[in-house]
């Protein structure tokens, strides 16, 4: 069988026909759109992943548009966790995911992904790439049992710390600031001998805003910041121990991504 040459891996060219029909219609209708997942990071780090899926990014006002515009170019679309995901099912399983946020709420695809997009070449289509720090930023807070982005992330910095915009990234974390210091902190762990490639004035200030906060009283708010972490390990302190949940998105919207992630753990046996 003929197959598709995709950074260094084969790819079945039924599959890779039907992501090309998806980049096509969206080109045509105009609909702008980010290549993300297993094809950008490949693109940033030299490690490929078929990952058997293809992930586009959009901003929220553009996915009802894109669902029209792949539904007439063949798909089933569907919403099922209308806070973040949408999905464009075409023929043999394959399916394309429109990704306009991320589950905890924090990574909300903005005009500043599309501003600092790079340009690429993705199933011989040029393309716009997520930028390398809005994927670090989402894949920080993937903290499952079952999936940890951990090591994406530092794979990210070990290729591309001394060329992020350090000042954005610290601004995408924002109040959440802890969770880049311990990737950092850990990065050192992992390339002993490449730590200097995180600027010394970036962790400097972090330690001492952590310095500063921490010799300061407990803030008394109680809440569970861990959900932002994962959607699942952290259940136990909003239902049993009273905490609130740090995760900015409607808890009507959370009920069914609950829901999935139960069911899922189940079938595991890791409930």
């Amino acid at each position: 069988m003929d197959t598709v040459e995709v950074a260094g891996e084969e790819l079945d060219p039924r599959e890779a026909a039907v992501y090309q029909r998806a980049l096509d219609a969206l080109a045509e209708a105009g609909v702008p759109s980010l290549v993300g997942g297993a094809y950008a990071f490949a693109s940033y780090t030299g490690i490929v992943r078929h990952t058997k899926d293809f992930d586009l990014f959009l901003r929220r006002g553009d996915v009802d548009a894109a669902l029209r515009v792949l539904t007439a170019a063949g798909a089933r679309g569907e919403r099922p966790f209308p806070h973040w995901l949408a999905k464009a099912h075409f023929q043999d399983g394959l399916f394309v995911d429109l990704i306009y946020g991320s589950g905890n709420g924090v990574a909300v695809v903005d005009d500043l992904w599309f501003r600092h997009a790079v340009k690429g070449e993705v199933l011989g289509r040029h393309v716009q790439l997520c930028p390398a720090e809005e994927i670090l930023w989402s894949k920080a807070f993937v903290q499952e049992r079952e999936r940890y982005d951990g090591a994406d992330v530092m794979h990210l910095l070990r290729a591309r710390a001394d060329h992020l915009d350090w000042d954005r990234l610290m601004g995408r974390f924002a109040d959440n600031w802890r969770v880049l210091l311990s990737y950092l902190v850990l990065f050192g762990f992992v390339y002993p001998g490449e730590k200097e490639k995180v600027p010394a004035a970036v962790l400097a200030a972090l330690l001492g805003r952590l310095r500063e906060e921490d010799r300061g009283p407990a803030s008394g708010d109680r809440v569970c910041r861990g959900t932002l972490l994962s959607r699942l390990q952290y259940l136990t302190d909003l239902r049993r121990f009273g905490y609130g949940d740090a995760r900015p998105v409607d808890p009507a919207d959370l009920v069914p991504w609950t829901e999935a992630a139960e069911r899922e753990a189940a079938e595991r046996g890791t409930g």
